[in-house]
């Protein structure tokens, strides 16, 4: 247990169950979010809210940001009323949002100066994992840094790896977001084939659950798939923001993603359709509706 104070800034789907687990660990938490109101069940844990982020900063020791993408956590630093206008020298901004690489080295830079560290901590493991404080965490950023922020991710995560310097955390979240776009796709691919075949597509599912195509997605989203119905999740439109970082971090270094492509064209049409909040599952509309399945 602890009563450091830690601020949360982004209270979204993650952000809210993270910012709560952090709280029931013992932190004394000040929390802020663009839309207020949002995340009320926070309030009875003892939650304290601030009018702006750098509210936060004056009030906090080290803090947590996870908003939805490069141009928020810009702004949540360097607004108007930004952390960086109330942080102080000593002070530690840990990112678990999803962003640019090359951006996060850049916000790593411009806040050095005031003498703040700033470790990026992308999460992987989706809002159940978020909810179960299991999440998997991958920090880029000094060792130093990143040790000061383990307690505190280790209240939000189970698996916390530091795999480089600013900006590596990211390309990781990066690389797991195309494996993800792969293994939908199969998965996918494999519960029509089964629907196609005639076959007790939850029996299959079970069976190979044994085998090498186990995976987290079979186990977690075939159900979603066979009853081609997707609740919220992780959203079609943020995975699709994710595979943009990753197809431009490709393009930087020459490497060619043709199945994380694919999921990128496949997910422009989802949103296209209205299923922009649709869990990623629902990739799985693609090829039902292809195969001549309801989709």
């Amino acid at each position: 247990m602890s009563d450091e104070r830690v601020g949360f800034l982004g209270l979204g789907t993650m952000g809210a169950a993270m910012a709560a687990n952090l709280a029931r660990a013992g932190f004394a938490v000040t929390a802020w979010n663009r839309t207020r109101g949002r995340a009320s069940e926070l309030d009875s844990l003892g939650v304290t809210r601030a009018a702006t982020p750098a509210d936060v900063a004056r009030a906090v020791d080290r803090l947590v940001i996870c908003v939805s993408d490069t141009p928020d956590v810009e702004a949540v630093l360097f607004g108007a009323e930004g952390v960086a206008a109330g942080a102080r020298e000593g002070q530690l901004v840990i990112d678990c949002s999803t962003i640019s690489p090359s951006a996060t080295r850049d916000f790593a830079e411009r806040l050095a100066p005031a003498g703040v560290d700033l470790v990026d901590a992308p999460v992987s493991g989706g809002s159940e994992g978020a909810q179960k404080a299991t999440l998997t965490i991958f920090c880029g950023g000094d060792a130093s840094a990143v040790e000061r922020a383990t307690p505190i991710l280790a209240a939000m995560g189970k698996t916390i790896t530091h795999v480089g310097r600013s900006g590596s955390g990211q390309a990781v979240k990066a690389v797991n977001q195309v494996i993800l776009a792969g293994t939908y796709l199969g998965v996918a691919e494999g519960i029509v084939l089964a629907l196609k075949a005639g076959l007790d597509v939850e029996q299959v599912v079970a069976a190979l659950g044994g085998g090498a195509a186990q995976s987290w997605v079979l186990a977690n989203r075939s159900g979603r798939m066979i009853a081609n119905d997707y609740p919220l999740g992780f959203k079609v439109a943020l995975h699709r923001k994710d595979l943009a970082i990753a197809l431009e971090l490709a393009r930087e270094m020459g490497a060619e993603l043709p199945v994380a492509e694919l999921a990128a064209d496949f997910e422009n049409d989802l949103v296209a359709d209205g299923h922009a909040d649709d869990d990623m599952s629902a990739l799985a509309r693609i090829i039902r509706k292809r195969s001549g399945l309801p989709g």
